[in-house]
């Protein structure tokens, strides 16, 4: 998968360090996918959910939030919002997951 971009996981991780590794394995493990549709993705992340037209992520254990558009055909994935569990919970990013 090309992943667009990493600058929003590093900037996240920057502010909370604690994150990084977390981040950084989904990173890898996204990069190396060639998923088809959303079960391929819960063979790798089995908590990731599909809400409205984002797939969001639950990462370090449920603390925070990755929030993506994925686009299987042309095997590209977005990153639309990297939250901690407390600003997923203000529903932020809702709008603009919206079918």
């Amino acid at each position: 998968m090309n992943i667009i971009s990493k600058k929003p996981l590093v900037e996240f991780w920057k502010r909370y360090p604690e994150a990084k590794s977390s981040f950084e394995f989904w990173y890898r493990t996204a990069k190396k996918a060639k998923w088809q549709n959303l079960i391929e993705v819960k063979t790798d992340f089995p908590h990731a959910d599909l809400v409205g037209v984002c797939t969001i992520f639950n990462i370090g254990g449920n603390n925070y939030r990755l929030i993506v558009k994925i686009s299987y055909r042309t095997q590209n994935i977005f990153v639309r919002y990297v939250l901690t569990h407390a600003e997923y919970d203000k529903g932020i990013y809702k709008k603009d997951c919206e079918s």
